[in-house]
């Protein structure tokens, strides 16, 4: 029997012919979300106020992380129309604020990252008064990949460190703490006009003074926002949840993220990387 949740933890039910009027749009578009693929718990609220985050590079990823419901395994080739779909699919949704992410394509040399420059180009001439957010994979540290990204001008370029560097071994064996934080850095240095994010996890087994760390190290790289959630196990063959935080940890949190100089901070227990982006970017 799985753990029952914590109050704080439970989103409100979702209305699902909603849910599934979305879905099936966007199906026959013929898109990805994270929002469905990643399991997420926010689903409902997102989808019921029609919003919703695309995953590009199609939906099966290279690289098998402890906490991710993605699909793991060897992928297809990429679809060339799909920045034009998921423009056409921003478009039906009238989004303000696009936020595109991916599955990690370590397989192709650039990492995908000509396709999220496409991606950003098509939702820009579709969406001219749109604002467009990537969360990217790390492209292996390519600074021509990171280069291809921002030459699109988007105006937040995130990408996750997730956890505590202690951690990744079991929860990012693939990904590089080290790598992460130099990508952040790095956009902050080639696009000092776009807003720099990044997400953490909590629950997972890390300390709180290990989590002001990577807040401390994120600063250093000149990261200016910083969502901070609870980790949920999406299904048993991934890694448990060690602890259920508290709000009112979250809330000690998002006080030191402010305290460090971070300019937009969301921190709670269903905040997830692309939670409320529209209104990081407005606050």
């Amino acid at each position: 029997m799985r753990e029952r949740l914590p109050s704080w933890l439970i989103p409100p039910a979702p209305r699902r012919p909603q849910l599934a009027r979305l879905g099936r749009k966007l199906g026959e578009i013929g898109v990805h979300t994270v929002c469905q693929s990643a399991r997420c718990p926010n689903l409902g609220e997102c989808f019921g106020r029609g919003n919703a985050t695309f995953m590009i590079l199609g939906d099966v990823c290279t690289r098998d992380c402890g906490f991710c419901a993605v699909t793991h395994g060897t992928p297809r080739g990429l679809d060339s129309e799909e920045p034009v779909k998921v423009a056409e699919a921003a478009a039906m949704l009238g989004l303000r604020h696009v936020v595109v992410t991916s599955v990690t394509r370590d397989d192709l040399a650039d990492g995908g990252a000509e396709q999220f420059a496409a991606t950003v180009r098509a939702v820009r001439e579709r969406l001219p008064e749109s604002t467009v957010e990537v969360l990217t994979p790390d492209f292996r540290g390519s600074r021509q990949s990171l280069a291809t990204v921002l030459g699109a001008r988007p105006e937040v370029l995130n990408h996750n460190v997730e956890t505590a560097p202690r951690l990744y071994p079991d929860v990012r064996p693939q990904a590089e703490y080290e790598r992460s934080l130099k990508l952040l850095a790095r956009a902050r240095e080639m696009a000092p006009g776009a807003m720099t994010k990044s997400g953490v996890m909590v629950g997972l087994g890390e300390t709180q003074d290990e989590v002001g760390a990577v807040l401390q190290d994120l600063r250093g790289a000149g990261v200016q926002a910083v969502t901070i959630g609870q980790y949920l196990q999406p299904t048993r063959r991934h890694a448990p949840v060690v602890e259920y935080i508290r709000p009112e940890v979250f809330l000690e949190y998002e006080r030191a993220a402010r305290a460090m100089g971070f300019s937009h901070v969301l921190s709670g227990p269903l905040v997830r990387s692309s939670y409320h982006a529209a209104e990081m970017v407005g606050d």
